[in-house]
């Protein structure tokens, strides 16, 4: 009789198993599809948090920049691009040194800006506007005119 102990426990054993599996079954599956919608809505909630930041950038950029920018006054409504700085010199073969005196500001001034490691003020990108349409021979017939001593 033990055998037949044995064999009947094992049986009930299985059994409990499998209907302990077909109820569990429907929970592991709800699990898995709430881990995944989870999963889901925290990138969303990741994409929606660096729009909102890149939004609240560019309101504190529009929010700092002066009103006088809209009156038309060409040097303040200018943009500023380090990139721009250094190919207009390069187009008008100039030193640093040489479109420095040409803007107004000193050769570390362009050198920076050059670099992106500073910006214009509203003065010096008036400045940079008006030498932004000139071409080699008048700058260098201005680099000579301010060279030569006024007498």
């Amino acid at each position: 009789m033990p055998n037949l102990a044995a064999t009947l426990k094992e049986e009930i054993r299985r059994l409990a198993r499998k209907e302990v599996k077909a109820q569990t079954d429907s929970t592991r599956q709800a699990v898995s599809n709430y881990r995944r919608e989870i999963a889901q809505l925290k990138r969303q909630l990741r994409d929606q948090d660096k729009k909102i930041a890149s939004l609240e950038t560019q309101d504190r950029k529009r929010e700092g920049r002066p009103e006088a920018a809209a009156e038309g006054d060409e040097g303040e409504a200018m943009r500023f691009s380090p990139q721009w700085v250094k190919s207009h010199r390069k187009r008008l073969d100039l030193s640093a040194a040489d479109y420095a005196k040409l803007v107004g500001v000193s050769s570390l001034s362009i050198y920076n800006w050059e670099k992106g490691r500073n910006r214009p003020r509203q003065s010096q990108l008036a400045a940079l506007a008006a030498v932004r349409g000139i071409g080699k021979r008048e700058a260098r017939a201005k680099l000579e005119a301010m060279e030569q001593p006024s007498e």
